[in-house]
Parts: C-alpha cells; structure tokens; sequence
C-alpha cells in the first residue's frame, strides 16, 4: 500500500510504530549531517528526519535533492521530535526514514504552494490544480462538500427525493440569456443548457413526486461580478398541496439547520419583510439587517425652504451615520467624491453634523435653522455624535445610491462582521416589474409565479399593483434563495403568458407541453432555489464566491486553466451546419 496513514494523523501515542507515508514535499531543510522535510497532503503535514548517523548514505543523498512538490513515498519509524511545533497537530512527532522512493519529479512551481501565497489571481486560476493544494483552497472545497452533504440529510430526512433533470433543454425566456448548442442531428436547431430546472420540477409535482430536490448545474450567459458565475450550482426544490407558509417554515428549518451544523451559530424566528418595506427602509431589495442605518424620508421636513436642488427632487433621503461626527471634512470631502463615482452615480451629498451639545452644523446651513435640523435627526433617528448624510433625486435611483453609500459605511466601520448572520424573508414582490425603455411589463421573477390571492384582476387595470405569491430569503445582504407559488392551472398561465406579450402561438410553441399537463390533475405547489455558491461563501465568512469552486472562471468567463471557450475547427462546424468566418 502507498500509505498506512495520512500526514495528518500521527501523533505522540504513535511512537515507536513503523508507518508509510506518501504526499508532496512542501519543503526542505539540509544541514549537511541532517535532511528534514515536511511532506504534505489533504490531511495535513508530517515532519520526516534524514540522519547522517542513522539513515544510509545513498538515501541522504536522495532527500538532498528532493525539490519543493515531489511527490514521495518513505517508510520509517515515529520518533519524538526535539523541537516541536504546537502550530501544527503532527508538531510533537517525526518519522526517521528507513526507506524512501520518488514517486514523480516536479518543475518548480509558479508560485509558492504556501497559505500566504506570492502567486496573483490570474496565475493561481492559470495553475489551479497547484492553488488547490493550498490549505484555504482546499478548506473552503472541504467546507463546501460539508455544507452540501448537511443539506442532502437535511431534505432526505425530511423526505424530500433526488431527481436529476436533463441539461439539453429548450431555450425559454428566464430573463438572462441562454447558452445554446448545436444539434447534429438535427439540422439548424439547437438546445439550451438551463437557466433553473424550472418548468421540469414543475412536471416532477404533476408526477405526485410530492417533494423534489436537486443540487444542480445552471447557466446564465450574462456579465459576471464576484459573485457570479455563467455556470453555478443551485439547491432546487418544489413541494406539492402546499402554501407560502408552508415553504417558508421548511427552508427557514433548513438555513437554521445549516448556521447551527456548519457555524455553531443558533438563530431564532426570521423576521419577515414586505419588499415595499425593504425598498423604503433600505433602499434594495435585500437589506443587510446586522447593522442599523435606516433610511429617514425627509421630503416633509426639507422641502419647505428654498434650498432648490431638494425643493425639484422626487425623494430626499438620508442616513444617520453613528459616530460620524467625528469625520473630518476631508474625510466627508472623500465620501461625498465616493457617491459621485459612475459606479454610484449621485450628483452630490448634504450632510448635518450632529454635535454632543445638541446643536446641529450642516452644509446647508444657509437654507436651514436648527429646528429644521432637528427634524432631520428625528426622521433619521440620529443621535449626538452622528452624522446625517442626505441625498435626493429619482425615487429609484436615489433609493439604490442611498443604499450603496449605507453599505459602503458599514463595511468601513467594521459593522458587517462575518461570523454574525442576520436572516430575513422579503416578501409580496411586485409580480411584474416595467420596462423603462420598451413600456413593458416583464415577470419580475419568472413567468410562471402566481399573484397573491385575489389579485389577478388587477393585472388587466393596475399590472404594475399585483403583488406576487414569491418571497426571497436573505442572508447578510446577499439572497441566498428566491421562489415562488407557482400558477397550477392553463387558464391562469394563459392571463399571465398574455399579459407578459405573449401570443396564443407563442406561448403554446413555448410553453405548451407544461399548459397541457396542467389539464391532468396538476396539484397547488411551489417551490425555491438556493444559489449554492454564495451560500456557501457566506457560511465561510466570504462573499466571493470563486473562493469556493474548484475550476472558476474568471471575470470575462473564461476557463484560462484550459483556455475556453476557443473556437472549432472547420469540420466541426461544418458537422454542425455552422457557418462561421473563420
């Protein structure tokens, strides 16, 4: 056998024994009379010891030329080690070598295969079957793996079952674009790789499968951020003769579950919160709630002067800052330049000293007197001490840099601390959200979520009212699972598939096969996706989501480990009725 145990698992009770061991050389130390290496694997590191006196001559010279990633077998024998290292969990142990074989050479690597590594991101992606040996890369995949195993017991037990969807689907409007490929076969059609498994674990609950999961691969052609990826992994589920509340309590048990199993973290009943709620409080539609800073509407209380750049706005808005009089304005000067940046977009920012003797100093003091300040304060719960920062413009727009400038604060003043978890449940969406540029109503989740009770009428005189049957669970800012009540019945998603622009030919071309189903006993059901990736990532105290893939992609979609995408050749295409300029 290569290895009798691992290089993690020795210890002081072991000595005496005569073990094998097999790994990569992390590195070496030669004193010429003494060789000492430290072999590595998954499992951890185990000092070996070459002694002139005791260890023959050929094989020192053997263990004086091992280089750094060798990969080597050596058998020998657990002694104490003299001096030892408590850092590491082999530290009080070594193992005299009485045999020893090279298994493979190794080049030099690009970078060193050490936790703080000397390797940049590019280089580490390029090499990333080297970065995995790295310990925080290859803790985060053995973090990731937990967590999945966690959430397979978690939903078997609750007698959910597996079922594999196929990938080669048809392309459907899921409002990101799709990945296509050619058929062979079938001259001038091609398949979709899919956005979700929607429409089948729809099917799978006219089948009576009842409760459905699916730890599954999705693809979404769109531009990529930190936390994106064109392919990501999903835990999908649908559960049949259930309401909103039903799969609210279920996957509210099973994100506790995984903060109490993975964190040792134990949370109690999530607060739940009206998306109209979210976007008046927080700005977004996925509101970190660690930390305060609610948004004060402020239209009444600074619209009465004559200060015009508020008097012409839609919506003034502000923050209270805690701590933040003790900015000074050079650091005020800088934020106001942060909120000014294209990446946020406002064109300027009032801000309102609050003073610990309870007088109040603002930038527009000239337009303001205290009791107007004070009135500020009131509405955007401000204390001594804080500082209030306002903004204003286009409802939207202004909401959505109020809350980037919110973010931005806490994350500077150390308030999103990776190791506290604060969950919520959005709910009541819009079901349809408007196209500035077309006019148009669009499905703001997909097209096949119900409206809430009673709604539906609404859609044909007030679509831009109806709420949606849908709801979101966040986790520290991030959404970490989205669903819906699904519509169960062809009349219904005939309304709906109208009102989103489709016609009768259309939606039958479309969507046909899943309106005829429903004309066979289809059950009330609905269901969610977790985005598996960012979950896990916030488990691990991280929000980038590359950290925890074993082969990402970078920031342009490229695999640039194996350089893909990269064009076909000629017969190929041309084996796939593919004309392209080559």
């Amino acid at each position: 056998m290569y290895r009798t145990h691992s290089n993690g698992q020795l210890r002081a009770v072991d000595i005496d024994k005569k073990v094998t061991l097999a790994g990569w050389v992390q590195k070496t130390r030669n004193k010429g009379f003494m060789v000492w290496v430290d072999l590595r694997d998954r499992y951890g590191i185990t000092q070996l010891i070459f002694d002139a006196e005791r260890t023959p001559k050929a094989m020192m010279e053997t263990a004086s030329q091992l280089g750094r990633e060798f990969v080597i077998q050596v058998t020998g024998t657990v002694i104490e080690r003299e001096s030892k290292n408590p850092s590491i969990p082999t530290g009080d142990i070594e193992i005299l070598v009485s045999e020893i074989s090279v298994l493979n050479q190794s080049l030099t690597p690009p970078f060193t295969i050490e936790d703080e590594t000397d390797g940049g991101e590019d280089l580490r992606m390029k090499y990333r079957y080297l970065d995995i040996r790295r310990t925080p890369v290859r803790k985060n995949l053995v973090f990731r793996h937990k967590v999945t195993m966690a959430v397979r017991n978690y939903l078997s037990d609750k007698e959910f079952i597996e079922v594999e969807t196929p990938y080669l689907i048809k392309s459907t409007p899921e409002g990101a674009r799709d990945f296509v490929v050619p058929s062979r076969m079938n001259e001038g059609q091609f398949y979709a790789l899919p956005q979700s498994p929607q429409t089948f674990k729809q099917l799978l609950m006219v089948g009576g499968m009842d409760k459905y999961f699916q730890i599954v691969k999705c693809f979404r052609d769109e531009d990529l951020r930190a936390d994106r990826q064109p392919e990501f992994t999903q835990i999908d589920c649908e559960m049949a003769f259930i309401e909103q509340e039903d799969i609210l309590n279920t996957f509210e048990g099973l994100t506790r579950h995984l903060l109490k199993e993975i964190n040792g973290v134990e949370v109690g009943d999530f607060p739940r919160m009206q998306y109209d709620d979210a976007m008046r409080m927080y700005g977004n539609d996925k509101p970190d709630i660690r930390f305060g800073m609610e948004f004060g509407e402020l239209n009444a209380v600074a619209q009465h002067k004559d200060f015009g750049v508020f008097n012409s706005a839609e919506m003034v808005v502000g923050i209270a800052v805690p701590g933040g009089n003790s900015y000074t304005r050079k650091e005020i000067d800088k934020l106001i330049d942060w909120v000014k940046r294209p990446q946020v977009g406002a064109l300027g920012m009032v801000y309102c000293r609050c003073n610990d003797d309870g007088s109040y100093k603002s930038s527009v003091d000239k337009f303001y007197d205290q009791e107007d300040l004070a009135k500020w304060a009131e509405t955007t719960r401000a204390k001594k001490g804080d500082l209030i920062c306002v903004l204003s413009g286009e409802t939207n727009k202004v909401r959505a840099q109020l809350s980037a400038l919110r973010m931005e604060l806490a994350e500077r003043l150390g308030l999103r601390k990776a190791d506290e978890f604060a969950p919520l449940w959005v709910v009541d969406f819009p079901l349809l959200e408007l196209d500035e540029e077309t006019g148009h109503y669009h499905a703001m989740h997909h097209p096949f979520t119900s409206p809430k009770p009673g709604q539906l009428e609404l859609l044909d005189s007030k679509p831009g009212e109806v709420k949606a049957n849908a709801y979101d669970l966040v986790l520290n800012g991030n959404e970490i699972g989205g669903g819906s009540i699904r519509i169960h019945d062809k009349e219904t998603q005939a309304i709906m598939l109208k009102h989103l622009g489709f016609s009768e030919e259309e939606a039958k071309a479309q969507f046909g096969f899943l309106m005829d189903a429903f004309e066979y006993g289809a059950p009330p059901h609905g269901g969610i996706a977790f985005g598996l990736d960012r979950l896990v990532a916030i488990l691990g105290g991280q929000e980038t989501i590359r950290d925890f893939i074993a082969f990402p992609k970078n920031n342009s979609g490229r695999d640039v480990m194996i350089d893909a995408p990269a064009p076909l050749d000629k017969e190929q295409l041309a084996e796939l009725n593919l004309k392209l300029d080559l």
